[in-house]
Order: C-alpha cells, then sequence, then structure tokens
C-alpha cells in the first residue's frame, strides 16, 4: 500500500508558519491584503474565491474583492489593475481568468505590478522562474507541489523526474522547480512516443496531463512517488485527477489523491506569497 501524501498536513504546518508571520506584521502595523479581481460569474471562479478567501482570512490576511460585469469593458478592467497597483493597503493581486473573448488577456495580464503579482500573471514573473530572479511569484500550483515534496522529506537530488504536461500554468514552471531541486527532468506530452514506458523510468511522476485517469497502472512502477495535479470529473461526475488512483496506488510508494492532496496546498500558498509581498513591501 502506498504512503497517502496528504495535502491536509502539508497545510496545516505551512499555515502555522505563515500565522507567525503574520503576526510579526501586524505588530508593524502591517496587515496583508489580497485583492481578487473577478469578471463575471463564471463558477469555477467562485469557488477558487470562496476558498482563497477562506485561506486567506483564516490566518490574519485581509481580503478585497472586486467584481466586474461579464460585459465589462477591457478599459474598466485596466482602471481597477491600476487602482490595485497604486493602493498601498494591497499587497498582492488575484486576477481570476479566463477572462471574457473581447478583452486582450495579454495586454490587461502584465498591467499587473511584478511585485503583487501573487499567482505568476505576467510575463515578468514567469521569466522570474525560468531565471531563479526575485521578478514576481511562481505559479500557486507548481509551488504547492515542491511543498509536498519538502514536507515529506523527498530528496529530488539525483533523482529522475517526469512531467506530464507542458503548460506555462504547470508543466514547465513546475520542471524548472524540480531542476533547481537537482532533479534530471523530462517533460511529456501528446507527441512524447511511448509515454508510459518514459513515465516508468521516473523516480518522482507528476501528472499534470488534464484529462481523468490517463496515468494507469501501465505508466508506474514500484517504489515511485506519483503526484497528481488533476482536477477531473469522472463518467459517474465524481471529483478524480490524471491518475487512475485505484489502479496506481497499489504499485507505486508514495501517491497524492484527488481530492485531498495538489489542490488543498494551492491556496496556502497563494496565501503564503501574498504574506511574502507585504514583508517586501512594507
Amino acid at each position: 500500500m502506498a504512503q497517502k501524501l496528504l495535502g491536509k498536513e502539508v497545510t496545516a504546518s505551512y499555515n502555522e508558519r505563515l500565522a507567525e508571520r503574520v503576526e510579526r506584521l501586524q505588530e508593524r502595523g502591517v496587515t496583508p491584503q489580497l485583492e481578487i479581481i473577478r469578471v463575471g460569474e463564471n463558477p469555477g471562479d467562485l469557488s477558487y474565491e470562496r476558498g482563497a478567501t477562506k485561506r486567506c482570512e483564516s490566518i490574519g490576511i485581509a481580503v478585497k474583492s472586486v467584481v466586474l460585469e461579464s460585459s465589462a469593458s477591457q478599459e474598466e478592467l485596466l482602471a481597477v489593475i491600476d487602482e490595485a497597483n497604486e493602493d498601498p493597503s494591497v499587497h498582492g493581486v488575484l486576477l481570476l481568468r479566463p477572462l471574457p473573448g473581447h478583452m486582450d488577456s495579454s495586454l490587461i495580464e502584465n498591467r499587473l505590478r511584478p511585485d503583487k503579482d501573487v499567482d505568476c500573471m505576467t510575463d515578468l514573473s514567469m521569466s522570474g522562474v525560468f531565471t531563479g530572479k526575485k521578478l514576481g511569484y511562481a505559479p500557486c500550483t507548481p509551488e504547492a507541489v515542491m511543498e509536498i515534496l519538502d514536507h515529506y522529506g523527498i530528496d529530488c537530488c539525483f533523482k529522475r523526474a517526469v512531467v506530464i504536461g507542458r503548460s506555462l500554468v504547470f508543466g514547465k514552471p513546475a520542471a524548472m522547480m524540480l531542476l533547481k531541486k537537482n532533479a534530471t527532468v523530462t517533460i511529456c506530452h501528446t507527441k512524447t512516443a511511448d509515454l508510459p514506458s518514459v513515465a516508468r523510468e521516473a523516480d518522482i511522476l507528476i501528472a499534470a496531463a488534464g484529462r481523468a485517469k490517463v496515468v494507469t497502472a501501465e505508466y508506474v512502477r514500484s517504489g515511485q512517488i506519483v503526484i497528481d495535479v488533476g482536477i477531473n470529473l469522472d463518467e459517474n461526475g465524481k471529483l478524480c485527477g490524471d491518475v487512475d488512483y485505484d489502479a496506481v496506488e497499489p504499485v507505486v510508494g508514495a501517491i497524492t489523491p484527488v481530492p485531498g492532496g495538489v489542490g488543498s496546498v494551492t491556496t496556502s500558498v497563494l496565501a503564503g506569497h501574498v504574506v511574502e509581498a507585504a514583508e517586501r513591501l512594507t
């Protein structure tokens, strides 16, 4: 039976450390504040907003929500971002995406100051992930994976890591973070030949393919660490990951469940970025 790498254990430890940092800021008269900007009423956005708000407020971070109609103009949204940029009480900004089709996402995302960009929205923040420079903040989900590895004492040095997925949201940043931990990294995608055999070579296998249960027992071997980043619905409408958990769990050494794994750590990492931004900006 594989060891379960539970997000709640990582989150409990991480949040305890964050609360101490928030307390030190408050002693200096600073309350860290996150501004969440939402356009429209997308159910996924609403769910993430609720989760982020609850997590932040539980450790003493103030949350300000600005909501625009889905029909709002690009100029209206840019004005909201400009105001957040100039507001000294706002330390971090989360713009929920995707944006409506009539907006230029690249223009809008890069309007935000990188030092307030707590979920790697700007090009400058992303360049920081690849150069190792403090130019903003890394995407929260791949950083949550690194927190899980660290919490459970999983040393990446000399290890072979395979990341299934090459998106800028997760796959490529995760590969850079693993390289920083001295892993040897392979990024796989839909054009990778004989993907199962490549996956089996990994000591650490990270699934971010965006397809329900695509990673089956054929992809894994005994002793592997498997991190499942996927959030999907199966044929019965039940939440599941990119890994076929029932098939894979009996084979590998350790695995994150879905739900209860990476997703539960992601909002804590977001909160951590807000706290760090408050520390840097005050």
